[in-house]
């Protein structure tokens, strides 16, 4: 499940009245620790590196940090191309080396039981933080320099795509099975502009990242961008729930394994109903490859009964999905 480790499950909240979300990142036990909560508690298929979007921005020199309940906050935004000047240069094994501690610690745990996803942010998506300065409602500074000055804008995207393939090679080497790319904020562009601006460095990635591992890519709010993700050269296409897996199939064949795509909201309701809404969705992936998951993150106030009532249905359908 997206967001797997955290949040509704009452042994993560505890580690986290300890201590604070980034320290759990930056020490590669505890990182460990609570990517492996979810396997032992749910029986899930794969174990998601515990980690953040935001964690490569440590070696730019930007100052990141996340204030308890305000999410990630920058303290040194970027909106001009005149500010890459002030980057630092990345150095990736010595800034973000805790990370690739935590792939090796996590897949000696897992002992071969399930294998481990490693991630990253698309260039787009962690833009939107870098160039605003943490979360933001309407994304304006990161809107009007894309309309401002395009070609200053695809200069900080194609600096962060560099950072993001020296990144997802360090995850590799250290085990991961496989890389997903998370476009959270790709919906924010019509298609035209998503293939001018968020699509080439993504395209950057992977040419990078080459066919060492298995790839997937997500989007969130993503249904009118489809006939462009169709095109992407990745191995699973991950949706959200906006849209049923059987039209996104129509539109975008079958030369890719689907992921998703149940509400996260689903899992707010009773375990019956979980179950029931788990099976239509398991019913209507069929005709191509599905894995079975959320189409965003789970809840923090889950119930884990509820969690468990789908990974079961899921796991009892009649085969892996």
């Amino acid at each position: 499940m997206m967001r797997q480790a955290g949040r509704f499950l009452p042994e993560y909240r505890a580690i986290l009245e300890r201590t604070d979300f980034l320290t759990v990142c930056h020490t590669p036990e505890l990182a460990t620790e609570v990517t492996l909560q979810p396997v032992r508690r749910l029986g899930v298929d794969a174990a998601i590196l515990f980690a953040d979007i935001l964690l490569p921005l440590e070696t730019l020199g930007v100052g990141l940090d996340f204030g308890k309940g305000v999410g990630p906050r920058i303290e040194r935004p970027v909106r001009r191309r005149e500010d890459l000047s002030g980057l630092s240069a990345p150095a990736v094994d010595r800034d973000l080396g805790y990370v690739f501690d935590a792939v090796r610690s996590i897949r000696r745990e897992l002992d071969g039981q399930v294998p481990l996803i490693g991630f990253a942010g698309t260039p787009w998506t962690v833009a939107a933080y870098l160039v605003e300065g943490g979360t933001s409602k309407y994304h304006d500074h990161l809107l009007g320099w894309s309309y401002r000055d395009p070609q200053g804008l695809a200069r900080l995207l194609e600096h962060l795509a560099d950072l993001t393939v020296d990144y997802l090679l360090g995850q590799v080497e250290a085990g991961a099975q496989a890389i997903q790319l998370f476009d959270s904020w790709g919906g924010l562009l019509d298609l035209e502009r998503w293939r001018a601006l968020a699509l080439p460095p993504v395209v950057r990635i992977l040419e990078g990242l080459g066919n060492r591992v298995p790839t997937i890519f997500y989007v969130r709010g993503g249904a009118h961008l489809l006939t462009g993700l169709a095109e992407l050269p990745v191995d699973v296409l991950s949706v959200d729930w906006r849209q049923p897996l059987s039209q996104v199939r129509e539109v975008v064949g079958t030369g890719k394994v689907l992921q998703g795509n149940l509400d996260p909201g689903a899992l707010l309701g009773t375990p019956d109903e979980v179950r029931a809404r788990t099976r239509a969705l398991l019913e209507d992936g069929r005709g191509g490859g599905h894995i079975a998951n959320l189409g965003h993150g789970i809840l923090p106030m889950t119930p884990v009964a509820n969690a468990q009532a789908f990974v079961d249905t899921v796991q009892g359908s009649g085969g892996r999905r």
